[in-house]
């Protein structure tokens, strides 16, 4: 074959090449049949005997084709590892003992917009014949491009379903909140919840069953997002159900716990404070599962008092290792303040937590004021303390008061 039919051949190739790997982009081929369509056409129509392609990923470099090299040569690459020159169009590569492109001619950098998207070794089958590397770059180019596309869009993708994932676990965190709390001579309440992102970990909850009894809970769930939401919408129908069947404390917290831990077997649990309170005779027990100790202010003497009585988090064991159910007597006139750690452990420029003295300092200062009236000096004292330092976890208070007159 003479020298202008060798090249007539190659570009006639080429060409059909570019058409090959041009169709299966347009026809939104996978990844996979597009590394297939460009290996097979640099051995089948561009004279080529070996040759690797590593792809960035995540900062490095990731072998996605290899033929024909019988020398060891690494999976990834370390960006570390790579030295580009731009003006002379060379790479540096330094390899770890073992490993060599030392049987490959030549590599090709592969560039887009400035920044190296991919590296190509070669080795041509016949040395005399010459490679035309402009159009193998091309080729290798328009290959690369398309995968970090086909990659783009899963990643924007996979962000839609993350954030429709998002809206759907705040639409269910929502419906797990009282819709509406209560206003009235006797019974007043009140709640701060800023959560840390679109879905928090914390749950409030207020039951108030006919004129007997009152149920009231705060928790905190390990982890955010759509399993959180699931789980805390689990442990809601679970303490409504058995709240329903006038299950009586002890029993009723060993049993959530059976029912977390079924759930998760341990990975995931709960930190959780129930109050029952009676209207009746005043009695108030209550159980603190590794919750932030809630405060209570007794009406008459207003003296303060953190309510720790209880057991350790809910789901973490099979079985609650021990539980000791708290009781105050003959409570006509109290508030009381329930919370979860992100109010604690709110900080301010300085790096120091909010902490539970400063907010027993405050419950002292504020004790007189109804819910409402507190929660709003509340808001503005947090504003103050932290300065517009965020908060790097859900922040709940719910406040209660309970009257008599």
């Amino acid at each position: 074959m003479d020298s202008n039919s060798y090249k007539y051949q190659r570009k006639e190739l080429e060409l059909k090449a570019l058409l090959e790997i041009t169709q299966a982009i347009n026809e939104n081929q996978s990844e996979e049949v597009l590394i297939n369509i460009f290996k097979f056409t640099c051995l089948v129509h561009l004279d080529i005997r070996s040759l690797i392609l590593y792809v960035a990923k995540a900062g490095d470099f990731e072998k996605r084709i290899a033929h024909g090299v019988k020398s060891k040569t690494p999976v990834l690459l370390s960006a570390d590892a790579v030295e580009e020159n731009k003006t002379s169009g060379s790479l540096s590569i330094r390899l770890e003992e073992g490993y060599s492109f030392g049987e490959l001619e030549t590599y090709l950098p592969v560039y887009h917009k400035e920044t190296l998207l991919a590296i190509l070794f070669l080795k041509r089958k016949n040395k005399e014949l010459e490679l035309d590397l402009d159009f193998t770059q091309a080729l290798a180019n328009i290959l690369v491009v398309a995968l970090e596309n086909k990659r783009f869009a899963r990643r924007q993708l996979e962000q839609e379903v993350v954030k429709r994932e998002m809206e759907i676990a705040s639409q269910v965190q929502q419906l797990l909140f009282p819709a509406v709390l209560p206003n009235s001579d006797f019974l007043k309440a009140e709640v701060t919840y800023i959560p840390h992102s679109r879905v928090g970990g914390d749950y409030y909850d207020l039951i108030v069953n006919g004129e007997d009894k009152l149920y009231f809970c705060i928790a905190d769930v390990s982890g955010k997002g759509m399993a959180a939401a699931l789980l805390m919408s689990n442990f809601q129908a679970a303490l409504r159900t058995l709240l329903r069947s006038h299950t009586d404390l002890e029993t009723l917290i060993h049993q959530l716990n059976f029912t977390l831990f079924d759930l998760t077997k341990g990975e995931r649990f709960i930190t959780f404070f129930l109050g029952e309170y009676e209207f009746a005779s005043g009695n108030l027990r209550f159980v603190n599962a590794g919750h932030n100790p809630p405060v209570l202010v007794a009406g008459e003497s207003g003296t303060t008092e953190f309510l720790e009585a209880g057991t350790t988090i809910l789901g973490a064991f099979e079985k609650v290792p021990f539980l000791e159910v708290g009781m105050r007597e003959g409570l006509q006139d109290f508030t009381i303040h329930l919370y979860t750690d992100g109010l604690t452990e709110a900080m301010n420029p300085e790096e120091e937590e909010f902490g539970e003295g400063r907010l027993k300092e405050f419950i002292d200062k504020n004790k007189d004021h109804d819910p409402a009236q507190f929660h709003l000096e509340f808001r503005s004292a947090m504003d103050k303390f932290s300065r517009k330092v965020p908060f790097h976890d859900d922040l709940t208070l719910l406040s209660l008061r309970v009257s008599s007159k």
